[in-house]
């Protein structure tokens, strides 16, 4: 016997109202939960989590709804607005400026920026530090970190420039495989038209951004907002002087850094010492 329907909540949120509409065109089309699973390749469960709002929508599925039920882009409209409803509210802002940027300097003392994780990295990245988290939880996470990435794919996208402690590469998070692949992808970024991405080797010691993280973006007016991140919460200064105080920081921080081709070296060097 079939399990019962979740209650939809279609007032709630933006999110609610995407799942609601997933079942609303479903039925309309006598189509049952396995159909559309097989049609755009996610699980039965997977849909019926999106349909209750118990999970947000993966990036690519709006698309291939509007083109399935022919709604003229009403699934690509709600998932823009739901998507920021994953993220708390004190990140939020952050998250609407970076959507603006022209230009995102990250500083990271110990993980890959979210910004350039994979998938696995991510995955085990939030498995370790959300231990009581569900699977369903956990991958949730895992979907907002990749939505977020999307702005590297924009046209145009933001330039990237980077600079990473040593400890973040040779740290191994998730294992030998996870890191060997992370560490292929941050190679890949060192030096490109829109990504540079610089090593501060552990040689040259303390410095001011030491024990946490720090994003620079930069809009199109060329105003500069600075963003500080610890464990498990982050500061946001709009303000033009802490800003540019920390500015400063990251670019004497850049001075001391390997040059990108030096990186590289050092990036493939710490992939080869992976056990295989």
């Amino acid at each position: 016997m079939a399990r019962p329907a979740g209650k939809l909540t279609p007032d709630r949120s933006a999110r609610h109202m995407f799942g609601a509409k997933v079942r609303l065109f479903r039925e309309r089309e006598d189509m049952t939960l396995e159909q559309l699973a097989g049609i755009v390749k996610y699980s039965r469960s997977h849909i019926a989590r999106i349909e209750v709002a118990e999970t947000i929508p993966p990036p690519d599925l709006p698309a291939c709804l509007d083109a399935m039920f022919g709604t003229d882009g009403i699934f690509s409209t709600l998932y823009e607005l739901a998507k920021h409803e994953i993220h708390p509210d004190q990140y939020r802002r952050r998250m609407e400026l970076e959507a603006r940027a022209r230009v995102i300097d990250e500083y990271a003392g110990q993980l890959v920026p979210g910004l350039v994780q994979t998938e696995d990295y991510a995955r085990a990245l939030f498995r370790v530090s959300n231990p009581e988290a569900s699977p369903a939880q956990i991958e949730e996470m895992v979907t907002a970190r990749l939505m977020r990435q999307a702005l590297l794919r924009a046209d145009p996208p933001p330039y990237l420039s980077m600079i990473l402690d040593e400890a973040v590469i040779r740290r191994p998070v998730g294992g030998p495989i996870v890191m060997r692949a992370q560490l292929a992808s941050l190679a890949a970024l060192v030096d490109t038209p829109t990504t540079l991405l610089q090593i501060l080797p552990f040689e040259h010691g303390g410095h001011a951004l030491m024990g946490g993280a720090l994003t620079l973006t930069t809009l199109a007016d060329r105003s500069c907002i600075a963003y500080e991140e610890g464990i498990d919460s982050g500061t946001l200064f709009e303000e033009p002087e802490r800003a540019s105080k920390r500015r400063r920081e990251y670019d004497r921080l850049r001075a001391y850094a390997l040059t990108p081709s030096r990186s590289a070296d050092l990036i493939h060097d710490v992939m080869e010492a992976l056990p295989k």
